[in-house]
């Protein structure tokens, strides 16, 4: 397994609001994030952890510290390069699948490259497609499919860019258990077979014990972490912060 780090995050603060009213979502927090790795990231309602995904993926900008990707320091960068580098060196997946409905599942994987600037080859969007089990829906669009073929196109259009770090935003918020152990399953297999590098955040404890470790935060800092995770480890310990706030 690969033990390299792929994101790695050092005393970063990240603040919101008014300045007579600010609140600190992130508050020093370090951080790494092993390439070919699965790492969830846990806590409750306003502890900071998608402030953390935001950060790490260079959506938002910290007021202090530094994040780098694979060694570039993302604070550093201007704008225009920032949006480079997440375009071809990051890929991200939403709860909200945020798939284009008028397009067909192979038009919607294809759409970043297009956007890019890019002409999209076919095989490599079909190639996409088939890692997520969908070879039989390229036709098919959005209103066609159920939810989690919808996020496995999600998913299919993030990775299409073969990006070095996968971020997830609660993958399996919108789906039922059934269509989320697929979902889980499928990004565990890409960790497991491909060494992608995933970085997930999640409500889910269940969801949670498919990454290799869970990262706990309360409060916008880190409040531990958990290898080997199980469900009920996972609930336990979110029940024991949430009891702590």
């Amino acid at each position: 397994m690969k033990t390299d780090v792929m994101v790695r995050i050092s005393q970063v603060s990240k603040t919101y609001g008014r300045r007579d009213n600010r609140v600190a979502a992130l508050d020093g927090v370090s951080v790494a994030f092993p390439a070919g790795r699965f790492t969830a990231v846990m806590g409750p309602s306003g502890s900071g952890k998608s402030t953390l995904l935001q950060c790490a993926a260079g959506i938002d900008r910290v007021d202090a510290g530094e994040v780098e990707l694979a060694g570039t320091a993302l604070n550093r960068l201007s704008e225009s390069a920032l949006t480079k580098l997440r375009r071809d060196r990051i890929g991200f997946v939403f709860q909200a699948f945020n798939l284009v409905p008028s397009l067909t599942a192979r038009q919607n994987v294809a759409l970043p490259l297009m956007l890019a600037g890019r002409r999209p080859k076919r095989r490599d969007v079909d190639a996409a497609l088939d890692r997520l089990g969908l070879a039989e829906r390229r036709r098919h669009r959005p209103g066609e499919m159920s939810g989690g073929q919808q996020q496995r196109v999600a998913i299919a259009r993030a990775l299409v860019t073969r990006p070095q770090v996968l971020f997830a935003d609660e993958p399996t918020g919108a789906l039922d258990s059934r269509s989320s152990r697929e979902v889980m399953t499928l990004l565990r297999e890409l960790v497991d077979r491909e060494g992608q590098t995933i970085v997930m955040v999640t409500h889910d404890p269940v969801a949670a014990s498919f990454a290799d470790e869970v990262l706990f935060l309360a409060d916008g800092r880190i409040a531990g972490s958990l290898e080997a995770p199980t469900p009920d480890l996972v609930a336990a310990r979110i029940t024991k912060l949430e009891g702590e706030r």
